[in-house]
């Protein structure tokens, strides 16, 4: 292998080690500015936007076990990679592409397994990180805080009688 093309093919590794995913988009009719807005959107979900070679790609992609990426090679390609916030990175993605009707996606790829453009629409469908974390965090605390009306329901209904008879008298 030439230098210049395994150099691309290490640099095109490096970004896909960044996470345990990444989406494969068609970059086609963009322009620098425009590639600078969606590359400071995606930065704020700690993600990248890089342009590879398909076969730099191809070549990366079967290193890593990662199969049927192939058929998704062709024409111009760049792949978004890294942040912790798949579902966020996705949703990114795609409400740049309906804003500007540019960068769809072809495919993506989450542990090894690939992933169709429509699997990536639902992946963006889902709800954000944070949003589970809450919902994950109110359902722990849900029963606690039942237990504690619970443990209290006694003594309230103690203090219900109590003024009940002092009103009384």
């Amino acid at each position: 292998m030439r230098p210049e093309k395994e150099y691309l093919v290490r640099e095109t590794a490096v970004h896909i080690e960044k996470s345990n995913f990444f989406f494969v988009t068609d970059y086609h009719g963009i322009n620098a500015e425009e590639t600078s807005e969606l590359r400071n959107k995606l930065s704020q979900r700690g993600a990248e936007f890089h342009v590879v070679k398909n076969s730099s790609l191809r070549i990366v992609a079967k290193e890593k076990e990662i199969e049927n990426i192939s058929d998704y090679l062709n024409g111009h390609t760049a792949i978004v990679v890294g942040g912790d916030d798949v579902s966020g990175v996705a949703k990114d993605l795609n409400t740049y592409f309906k804003d500007k009707d540019k960068v769809s996606v072809k495919c993506g790829a989450l542990n090894n397994k690939v992933l169709t453009a429509d699997e990536v629409n639902k992946l963006a469908k889902l709800p954000s990180l944070e949003i589970i974390r809450s919902q994950f965090l109110s359902l722990i605390n849900s029963p606690a805080s039942q237990l504690l009306s619970l443990l209290n329901q006694p003594a309230r209904g103690m203090v219900t009688v109590l003024h009940a008879k002092a009103q009384k008298s």
